[in-house]
């Protein structure tokens, strides 16, 4: 193997062992914020409120698209994503009103 090749490979593997961190981060980053939606879910269905916050999730949307927009990601990704992860949301609330 030359030496670029074998710098190549050494920078692939760096970078593969960064993505494989970052994963992580949003694995628990995610799990974090689940139990934490979980915690409204259960408030919400002790009091009887809908499980959709359809004014909430419009503006998280818009807030989340703001922030992919000024960290040079795709903004339309970025509300994808969280649309994604309210309807989960929702469906955990809902098996919280049963």
């Amino acid at each position: 193997m030359s030496d670029a090749a074998a710098r190549a490979a050494q920078l692939l593997a760096e970078h593969r062992a960064s993505i494989d961190r970052l994963d992580a981060i949003l694995v628990y980053t995610l799990a974090e914020r689940f139990k934490q939606t979980q915690a409204v879910g259960k408030l919400k269905a002790e009091h009887d409120l809908p499980p959709s916050d359809p004014a909430r999730e419009a503006q998280q949307i818009e807030r989340l698209q703001q922030l992919a927009r000024e960290a040079d990601l795709d903004p339309e990704f970025a509300r994808k994503f969280l649309t994604f992860v309210i309807s989960e949301v929702i469906r955990h609330h809902e098996t919280f009103q049963k």
